[in-house]
């Protein structure tokens, strides 16, 4: 979600994409890490999907398009997740955050409940996060942590809850034992479409992954998301990652080293292959 709205005009909206269709993936071995395997989906990252807030986005709810996906705040990652945006958010000036009364006097946290265990989340007032600035406010409508990292010239992944700067691309982490015994971390990078958010992602109002509306970027994901995506996986991994997805983006991909070899032997005049029988 951006930090200011610029239009809340709401144009007619298409409708969604199924969420089955064909994709591709690429996995390769982290250059930072023998033993972690990055897996992407480079469908996704190649997608030229973008945030609309306030330029189209219809909003989880219906009838409350100026939430964008903050209508029931964020649940924290951790105890580290919660810590780090309260350090920041006593840099907010009531000037600057519609909600600072609310947030100082009741907290920043509430108590809900996620996949069927107590988890703390952003409170919300009124409908919405206790962060989200409102139309019409004189500080600026939109995340006020979001509006801090701006005027601090600093990422927004910084001052963020995670679920928050790093939605819609879902990370998801599995230790696989391979047929040789060896083990190693697998790391999967793809689309936080409607199924990312369990079974009530079904009934969300609007999801903008799906949306045409939403896949108007003048570039790729895996471009104008480089700093989140490259805070997900590590730096070396996202220019592996990158690389890749240029590579993709030509119309061609990775390909076996064995037969690279093979055809440069070729084309150097050596031996042909055996001819299997």
């Amino acid at each position: 979600m951006t930090g200011s709205v610029a239009d809340l005009g709401m144009p007619t909206v298409r409708p969604e994409v199924a969420p089955d269709f064909p994709r591709e993936w690429v996995e390769f071995v982290d250059p930072a890490d023998p033993k972690g395997v990055v897996r992407a989906d480079l469908t996704w990252l190649l997608s030229s999907w973008t945030c609309i807030y306030g330029r189209g986005c219809q909003g989880v709810v219906e009838g409350r398009a100026d939430d964008g996906c903050c209508s029931h705040g964020a649940f924290w990652s951790d105890d580290e997740d919660e810590q780090r945006v309260t350090a920041f958010v006593r840099r907010l000036k009531a000037k600057t955050w519609q909600h600072a009364a609310v947030g100082r006097e009741l907290g920043i946290s509430e108590l809900d409940e996620l996949e069927g265990e107590p988890a703390r989340r952003t409170r919300t007032v009124d409908g919405a996060c206790v962060f989200l600035n409102r139309p019409g406010f004189s500080g600026g409508a939109g995340c006020a942590l979001h509006a801090l990292a701006d005027r601090l010239g600093r990422h927004p992944l910084e001052t963020k809850p995670d679920v928050c700067w790093q939605l819609p691309v879902r990370r998801s982490q599995e230790w696989v034992d391979r047929p040789d015994e060896t083990k190693v971390l697998v790391t999967s990078i793809g689309e936080f479409d409607r199924r990312g958010w369990g079974p009530g992602g079904h009934d969300l109002h609007w999801w903008c992954t799906g949306s045409p509306d939403a896949h108007v970027g003048a570039e790729p994901l895996y471009v104008t998301y480089g700093p989140e995506l490259a805070a997900l996986v590590g730096q070396p991994a996202y220019d592996e990652l990158a690389r890749l997805c240029a590579l993709r983006s030509t119309g061609r991909g990775p390909s076996h080293p064995a037969t690279e070899q093979a055809v440069a032997r070729l084309d150097a005049g050596g031996a042909e292959p055996a001819t299997p029988f």
